[in-house]
């Protein structure tokens, strides 16, 4: 009898249930932690992605099941996409579109981060080559948006065109995300000379109070016009903009930039997390995606590079081709590295208010190609 239950109480124990997958992805949680900790690796991202992880790969626990508390996050969040429309709330109530409307061929610059999207998409449906890849067009589509570096875009877009894959869409899209800081600064050394990195910018003409109220109308208004498919994220951040600058919903824009996004991050955090748990991210695909993702961040940083040398030489000199790096639409994480990139070069090089227009038109850029992609292949 009392062998009996000692063989009861160890089978509900988790040093028996425990799968080496688990024990893997339990790892990957704590390299997460140690990384945002230790390093600083982005702390609002990867400390409730790498907790969840571990949470969600608990044995016996069933905190990431379809009755679990992740579980139900994810379901009510991520799968209908609710999380990232209230994320871009509180990304346009936070960001600062003076520097985009004081210079506006930035745009030029975000619209150039976004090839990797592109990119990637055919990438995606060329790996269908390899054994065990059966992507589809919608399946591929998915894919790329992660070369836009924006979390929630991912999310939404995956949500409508792949949501078996958002599981793993989500969590390549946020990691690579939170590892700006260590993926980019190698690109922008590689393709910029350091004469280029030196280059000092003028400073942008002051933007006034009505041209920033009419701003995110104005970018609404052509949304409606021409890609209605995107209004869903274009909406949400030139409301959260419009409550910033509107000037008379002070409480409402204090809100939506403090209490709104902070509780959204802490559950849309631990939702991604729910999806590393080992029995449905160690597979092929998976893996497949992850190495599409920093295939898709490269090139989309490497493009707006480019195209930022190209402004450079058309300008005479004036425009520091390493603001191109900023298309990409990791805000404001693209925009600090930048000017952490001019600092090193020149420690007068302030670059953040330059970088931060190409940035605010990486988030649109990137809302803009979801709105295509949904347009032409979600029908």
């Amino acid at each position: 009898m009392e062998f009996e239950l000692f063989d009861k109480l160890w089978l509900t124990t988790g040093i028996a249930n425990i799968t080496w997958g688990e024990l893997l992805m339990i790892g990957v949680g704590c390299l997460l932690l140690y990384l945002t900790i230790s390093k600083q690796f982005e702390p609002l991202l990867l400390v409730p992605i790498g907790f969840g992880a571990i949470l969600s790969n608990i044995p016996l626990a069933g905190i990431a099941g379809p009755d679990g508390l992740l579980g139900w996050l994810s379901t009510i969040g991520l799968s209908t996409g609710v999380f990232p429309l209230l994320i871009f709330l509180g990304v346009g109530a936070l960001t600062d579109f003076g520097p985009l409307i004081a210079d506006p061929k930035t745009l030029l610059l975000g619209a150039a981060a976004q090839f990797g999207i592109f990119f990637t998409l055919i990438g995606a449906l060329a790996m269908n080559a390899i054994p065990g890849f059966d992507f589809s067009l919608s399946d591929a589509a998915a894919i790329g948006i992660i070369g836009g570096a924006d979390g929630p875009t991912a999310i939404f877009l995956s949500s409508r065109l792949a949501p078996d894959l958002l599981g793993a869409i989500a969590v390549a899209a946020y990691s690579y995300m939170a590892l700006v800081p260590l993926i980019q600064p190698p690109i922008m050394r590689a393709l910029t000379t350091e004469k280029e990195r030196q280059v000092v910018m003028q400073q942008l003409r002051p933007v006034s109070k009505l041209e920033k109220i009419l701003f995110p109308l104005l970018v609404l208004l052509l949304c409606l016009l021409l890609l209605p498919g995107a209004a869903p994220l274009i909406g949400m951040l030139t409301f959260g903009n419009l409550l910033r600058e509107s000037g008379v919903v002070e409480r409402l824009s204090r809100t939506a930039q403090h209490e709104l996004i902070n509780i959204v991050t802490i559950l849309l955090g631990l939702a991604v997390g729910s999806k590393l748990s080992a029995y449905k991210f160690l597979n092929v695909e998976t893996l497949g995606i992850l190495c599409l993702g920093a295939v898709a961040f490269a090139i989309g940083t490497a493009a707006g590079l480019l195209m930022g040398k190209l402004m450079h030489r058309l300008s005479g000199g004036k425009v520091n081709p390493l603001i191109g790096a900023a298309g990409v639409s990791a805000v404001p994480m693209a925009a600090r590295v930048v000017n952490k990139m001019g600092l090193e070069a020149d420690h007068h090089n302030f670059l953040l208010m330059h970088a931060m227009g190409p940035n605010v038109a990486g988030v649109i850029g990137s809302a803009v190609a979801a709105g295509v992609l949904l347009a032409i292949i979600g029908g």
